[in-house]
């Protein structure tokens, strides 16, 4: 399964940041990793209001710089505030903005493709949905990722081959690409959208894995230091019982003292001594019963601070309309030639699986093409 992602990295921050800004007519004065950003008058937007000086870095002592990097609060409001200002568009996918793509099990083939022909016979429309995913814990972890969908808007199929295709067509290497007003309906929208987000779970499944199992090392590391410090305090608090109670049988001899001044300030310091103990032994007893309990509300504490939140944001949505028809591959190896007609979409690659003619199992990236010896055949029946 691909993962249609945006590598979210500094110079894509950047040259994105760059792009947007001056879109909206800002004047950028670049002073090595300082941007002073001039805005022009009239602009709405709350996040620029008044211009802005950023420094492209995570370590800005100065309050009033700005810092701009991935995981910086002013990127994502910027990433938000682009995305409101242009939440749909529409684009075109033809046969001719597009290279055609052999699917993976005839590309790692040794078996040559001699020709290829693709006929475009009817026009399809899928929707691709960018979303801004976050993971994080309250306590350190943060992961913040940009990932598309794309769905078929009429069965709704998963396309990943077009996310790919989406995001080459739209990155920000590419000046030629172009979007227009959006057709599709919000009633039509709704269900597909639900889709890509059922999908985009699926997918950063592993991610999320990872990522709660580190904040469960770090909340599981700072529960084991709790509880080692706690250890420590009985262990303190048992000694300082063993004294004080050393010390009061001590006392106690000396209440038997002739000397009246003496045995009255035995008696005193005793008493005092011994209200001491008794807040020790409270303490002492409520330290004992927490950690044979395994100090639950500490942990509860510590596993709730260390809880993942993630959030699935669609940033935006575009429609895309591509060309649906049939392609053909003339195929050929040493003395043998077949040719293959297969569903087929622009951007979308080939839209039907195909099966061994020998044993029948579907060819993919680990059960490649292997031979032509009659019909399509596998490596385990060509041998």
């Amino acid at each position: 399964m691909t993962d249609a992602a945006i590598p979210v990295t500094q110079s894509a921050v950047e040259r994105f940041t760059d792009r947007y800004l001056r879109s909206l007519g800002c004047e950028i004065e670049r002073q090595d990793e300082r941007w002073a950003v001039n805005v022009p008058n009239g602009l709405d937007s709350e996040l620029l209001s008044g211009g802005v000086t950023l420094i492209c870095s995570d370590d800005a002592d100065d309050g009033d710089l700005e810092p701009l990097h991935p995981e910086s609060s002013f990127f994502q409001q910027l990433i938000s505030e682009a995305s409101e200002q242009t939440p749909t568009g529409r684009i075109a996918i033809g046969a001719n903005d597009v290279e055609i793509q052999a699917p993976e099990w005839l590309q790692e083939s040794d078996v040559e493709i001699r020709s290829v022909d693709f006929a475009p016979y009817y026009d399809r429309t899928a929707i691709v949905v960018l979303f801004q995913v976050g993971i994080e814990t309250v306590s350190e972890y943060q992961t913040e990722l940009l990932r598309t969908v794309a769905v078929d808007a009429q069965s709704e199929e998963i396309l990943p081959t077009l996310e790919e295709t989406f995001l080459e067509i739209t990155s920000l290497d590419n000046e030629t690409a172009s979007s227009k007003q959006a057709k599709v309906e919000t009633t039509e929208v709704r269900p597909l959208l639900d889709i890509a987000r059922e999908q985009l779970i699926d997918r950063i499944g592993e991610t999320v894995d990872d990522v709660h199992q580190n904040a469960s090392r770090a909340a599981d590391a700072e529960v084991e230091e709790y509880r080692q410090m706690q250890q420590q305090r009985i262990e303190e608090l048992e000694e300082k019982d063993s004294r004080l109670a050393s010390r009061i049988e001590e006392l106690s001899g000396r209440t038997n003292s002739d000397e009246e001044d003496e045995r009255l300030e035995a008696l005193k310091k005793r008493k005092e001594l011994k209200a001491e103990r008794q807040e020790v032994d409270a303490e002492l007893t409520d330290l004992r019963r927490r950690r044979d309990q395994g100090f639950p509300e500490r942990q509860r504490e510590i596993r709730e601070r260390h809880a993942l939140e993630i959030r699935l944001e669609p940033l935006t949505l575009t429609e895309v309309e591509y060309e649906r028809g049939e392609i053909e591959f003339e195929l050929t190896s040493e003395d043998s030639t077949h040719v293959v007609t297969l569903g087929y979409g622009s951007g979308v690659g080939v839209t039907e699986e195909v099966s061994c003619h020998a044993c029948g199992r579907t060819f993919d990236r680990q059960n490649i093409l292997y031979c032509l010896n009659n019909g399509l055949q596998c490596e385990t029946c060509g041998n």
